[in-house]
């Protein structure tokens, strides 16, 4: 169970991450829902001026280790935050700790995960799960890829044998970012696993919950499930697919 946030175009990245704070310590978070704090470490992606992807984890808690990370003061035109709240608890430390990373012939990819699912790796053909999130990374963009097929994408959803929550996720590779917004049928606490947007002048975010300090509650959009948008850096072009 984890809370992300990816801001793209002109805005104040420390108020990004003050909502990644609110969202860490449960001060946005909505009612009725399983998880209100994420003290399992925190990550983040950002777009540096020379177009490359720079990163930065820290297992401890974001509420601990925000000053450390010396972000306060950044400036770019993308960034990507996940807090996490480890659905096992003996999936905790740095080896766990978002985004994963994955550098093959493709470039590097970037990935954040909010949810469980535990039946993954069954359509990897493994014998057993050893961390969900990475194998649920490998499932949806398999090693070579160098974009995310959505109609594809949409079909694997589907096909993922039940058992889990939610598949939400985001993969950021140098050119572009696509948002992941899918959670089984049959989960509980659907509302806890709606994605929200808000759509800007000159900036667009995604979170995984409404930010009143961003803007008010009323002006988030509620995603469409089964949805996967892609957000190229580039700013002028904007694309979503639904699954019918």
């Amino acid at each position: 169970m984890c809370r992300f946030i990816i801001a793209c175009g002109r805005f104040d990245p420390a108020a990004i991450l003050d909502a990644a704070f609110g969202m860490s310590t449960g001060v946005t978070a909505l009612d009725d829902v399983p998880t209100r704090v994420h003290p399992n470490g925190w990550g983040a992606v950002w777009r540096t001026a020379q177009g490359t992807l720079a990163t930065h984890r820290d297992h401890r808690p974001l509420a601990e280790s925000r000053r450390d990370a010396g972000m306060d003061a950044l400036r770019t035109d993308m960034l990507a935050l996940h807090v996490r709240h480890a659905t096992l608890p003996d999936r905790i430390g740095p080896r766990f700790t978002h985004p994963l990373e994955r550098l093959d012939d493709s470039g590097p990819w970037y990935f954040m995960h909010n949810g469980f699912l535990p039946t993954v790796y069954q359509s990897l053909g493994l014998s057993a799960s050893a961390f969900d999130s990475a194998e649920y990374f490998d499932y949806l963009l398999p090693r070579g890829e160098e974009e995310l097929d959505i109609e594809r994408t949409l079909a694997r959803l589907r096909a993922i044998p039940p058992g889990g929550t939610s598949g939400n996720a985001l993969l950021l590779n140098p050119r572009r970012a696509y948002v992941v917004h899918w959670t089984a049928p049959q989960a509980p606490y659907q509302q806890y696993f709606t994605l929200r947007r808000l759509r800007l002048p000159e900036a667009e975010i995604i979170a995984s919950e409404p930010i009143p300090a961003l803007a008010d509650v009323h002006r988030w959009e509620t995603l469409p499930p089964a949805t996967v948008i892609e957000l190229p850096f580039a700013l002028h072009e904007r694309s979503s697919h639904r699954a019918a």
